[in-house]
């Protein structure tokens, strides 16, 4: 039985919310074991210039400073995922391991000498990319989309500068608007692309049949000798 369209777009739509679920999810946990155990995982964050800290580039967002913290990031970064997941596909998995890598490295070089932890810096990366690709593309639903990003997210431009808020790493956010900035350039000519118009697909289609060899002439083809039929 064919599935019908909606039944599609539906099971794209749940293949989507999978990957961003299965992220939060470990986030969760691991709060969860700081809670149950008294322990404190804030080591897995990056500490700017510390050669041991490196691997925090990887597990700090994972890691958070407690359940507002958590929560704060939790929907913004389910809803940004599962939309790059549903309109980014092809590149999503890219965008996300490259959103994680550039905010973490750069905060890791030019980050102030303390604790950085939580995933707001890959939750910015995300809205960036969102919201300049659709513009970028000239795609009438990416564009919708970039509206609502703007539309819903909007406020969190103003956590990119310092001296918002003492107590959250600006430097993540700014960082990694950064680099959703970056990888919606690097990968404008990847993904959904905006359709070529009806006549401009003609055009195209009337040049290549023009660049073609020319057809021979009516005499020419239909005089035809004895000697071609011979078998």
């Amino acid at each position: 039985m064919t599935d019908t369209p909606s039944e599609v777009e539906r099971r794209k739509l749940l293949l989507s919310m999978l990957v961003p679920f299965l992220l939060i999810s470990f986030m969760w946990l691991n709060l969860a074991i700081e809670k149950l155990f008294s322990v404190s995982l804030h080591t897995l964050g990056i500490f700017p210039g510390k050669s041991s800290s490196l691997t925090g580039i990887i597990t700090s967002p994972f890691i958070h400073s407690g359940t507002r913290h958590l929560f704060n990031n939790t929907i913004p970064l389910f809803i940004l995922g599962t939309a790059l997941f549903y309109f980014y596909s092809q590149v999503a998995f890219r965008v996300l391991l490259w959103s994680t890598l550039l905010t973490g490295m750069a905060v890791w070089l030019t980050g102030r000498p303390s604790w950085h932890i939580g995933a707001s810096g890959v939750v910015y990366a995300l809205a960036s990319f969102l919201f300049l690709s659709g513009i970028i593309r000239r795609h009438i639903p990416l564009m919708a989309l970039s509206l609502l990003v703007a539309f819903v997210y909007g406020e969190m431009v103003w956590g990119i500068f310092p001296g918002f808020r003492i107590d959250i790493s600006w430097e993540s956010h700014m960082l990694g608007a950064a680099a959703g900035v970056i990888l919606a350039v690097w990968y404008r000519a990847e993904g959904p692309q905006k359709p070529v118009p009806f006549y401009e697909r003609e055009e195209e289609e009337e040049r290549i049949m023009g660049d073609g060899e020319e057809p021979l002439p009516a005499e020419e083809e239909n005089e035809t000798g004895p000697e071609d039929r011979v078998n």
